[in-house]
């Protein structure tokens, strides 16, 4: 069955005439078989490199170097592949400027130089090359090197093979678009025409590879666990419903891999850690995907208080590598990683930032009548650690601009940390704040299964009176703790969210390469 183009996959009318043309004269518009020397930038990182150096010792001598370089016995046969992304036509010469991954370089298709008619051995002729080449095709151009009079490095070319020929324009003026979602939804585009983009990527490819080396060296074992769960545990946040047809069951989409990264340390693998994809079936914000990605580690005979000090030490040592300094500017605000961490108590911050005394802080109706203020949405159910926690979200996170630990969360937000010898209300918890948002949640793991049981059974009854991300009961995991786990502490780390901070992203979307969006109307 044949179907109509929609508004969505629509060609460029031109460029289909164009393919036709190509077609017609037997050039194959999307061969495979040209292959480049080398990638831009190692073909004119050393000629570039050469010219520097001349000029830098003496403007005057740069002329006649160029000319003695250019009118070389010896010239290197070169073959360049990328996008064209740039064509200047002067009647019996076209510049091309064309990019591939790792740069651009100019080329110079004359028609003294090229052949006059196109084959499919020969590549295009000049006159057809002037008639079907676009900006936005990939080609392939073999020829030498030289120096324009303007000492732009340039490809004087004999042969141009078209490797996929563009239906449709590259946008003109990409930067001046009002409409930043389509960035985000035509995240290719971004990628052709915005280096910005493409570095920050790159960045955080480089994110992910220093805290994979930073836990290596420290005997930390990467895992892999399941994604389709068959109990949605492991975080409060609702889950993504699934159905497997075989086993005629549902399964849920992980909401975090912290249940099965304990089984392992139940097991005997003492540090673990999974650099994982977690999904959340909640609103989107500027903080907010449903599909994020998350380090998640754990270290048995470690408590919080370690995480803390091994997390300042790794954030600080993944900023010096992928930034090249551990003081930020993120969204105008200098954040400075190198100077010791602040380390505040819940409660305590609450009566600072938020005004109350230490009666109102015990006080569920003066807490409930705060966030009433704020507008914060209630059921009337919620436990007193509960109305704490959500008056600490809304009066002191924002004002955390400098990488600050929270800690003493209450007990009934943290069903799965251990309770805190001294006081048995509060756990051996802490969240990491920095530029107003949560990064990271560590805990003390509770390893006890009785008091994990009863936890869930808490939980049950939370669901049970609307909570809709309460933890559900988990049989298997309370088993493998009757087994015997051994005391250790464990974290959860947002990578976008930490990618945000040090690319200066404001939009957490800025830092996915295919953040989710509303479906487009076709």
């Amino acid at each position: 069955m044949t179907r109509e183009y929609t508004s969505i996959d629509r060609p460029d009318d031109v460029r289909l005439s164009k393919l036709a043309s190509l077609r017609e004269a037997g050039i194959h518009p999307y061969p495979n078989d040209f292959r480049p020397t080398a990638t831009i930038e190692e073909i004119a990182d050393p000629p570039r490199r050469w010219k520097a150096g001349i000029e830098a010792a003496g403007a005057d001598r740069w002329p006649a170097e160029r000319d003695a370089y250019n009118d070389r016995e010896d010239k290197d046969d070169v073959a360049v592949c990328g996008r064209v992304m740039s064509r200047r036509d002067f009647g019996k010469g076209v510049f091309l400027t064309i990019q591939d991954g790792t740069g651009r370089i100019q080329i110079l298709a004359g028609k003294r130089n090229l052949p006059a008619e196109s084959t499919p051995e020969g590549g295009l002729g000049f006159t057809f090359l002037k008639k079907t080449l676009d900006t936005g095709d990939f080609i392939g151009a073999r020829g030498h090197l030289f120096f324009t009079r303007t000492g732009e490095l340039t490809v004087q070319v004999r042969q141009v093979v078209l490797l996929s020929k563009s239906l449709r324009p590259l946008p003109e003026k990409w930067h001046g678009l009002q409409d930043i979602e389509t960035r985000y939804r035509q995240r290719y585009v971004d990628l052709i025409v915005n280096p910005d983009a493409r570095a920050v990527f790159r960045k955080r490819s480089a994110v992910i590879q220093t805290i994979r080396r930073f836990l290596d060296e420290r005997g930390f074992l990467e895992v892999e666990t399941p994604m389709l769960h068959s109990v949605a545990s492991g975080a409060a946040a609702r889950p993504f419903v699934t159905h497997h047809n075989a086993l005629d069951m549902d399964l849920y989409l992980r909401v975090a891999p912290e249940l099965y990264l304990k089984r392992l340390v139940v097991g005997g693998f003492e540090r673990v850690y999974e650099i994982n994809r977690s999904f959340r079936n909640e609103g989107l914000s500027r903080r907010h995907n449903p599909e994020f990605t998350m380090l998640e580690f754990y270290w048995a005979y470690a408590t919080h208080v370690d995480l803390m000090d091994l997390t300042e030490t790794m954030v600080r040592e993944v900023a010096r590598t992928v930034c090249g300094t551990p003081v930020l500017t993120y969204q105008g605000a200098t954040i400075d990683l190198e100077a010791p961490w602040q380390v505040l108590q819940l409660k305590e911050a609450i009566v600072d930032a938020g005004g109350l005394d230490q009666h109102a802080i015990e006080d569920r109706d003066a807490l409930a009548h705060v966030l009433e203020k704020t507008e914060v949405p209630l059921t009337g159910s919620e436990s007193l650690g509960k109305l704490q926690t959500l008056v600490f979200e809304e009066l002191v996170e924002p004002g955390l601009i400098q990488p600050t630990f929270v800690t003493g969360f209450p007990v009934e937000v943290s069903p799965l940390a251990r309770k805190n010898d001294r006081d048995p209300t509060i756990v051996d918890r802490f969240e990491l704040f920095i530029a107003g948002r949560e990064i990271a949640n560590a805990f003390s793991e509770l390893n006890d299964p009785q008091d994990q049981r009863e936890r869930f059974i808490a939980q049950l009854a939370a669901r049970e009176s609307g909570d809709e991300e309460a933890l559900p009961y988990d049989a298997d995991y309370i088993r493998a703790l009757q087994h015997g786990m051994p005391p250790a502490a464990g974290e959860g780390i947002g990578i976008d969210r930490l990618v945000m901070l040090l690319v200066d992203a404001a939009s957490i979307r800025d830092v996915i390469l295919f953040p989710q969006m509303r479906r487009e109307a076709e």
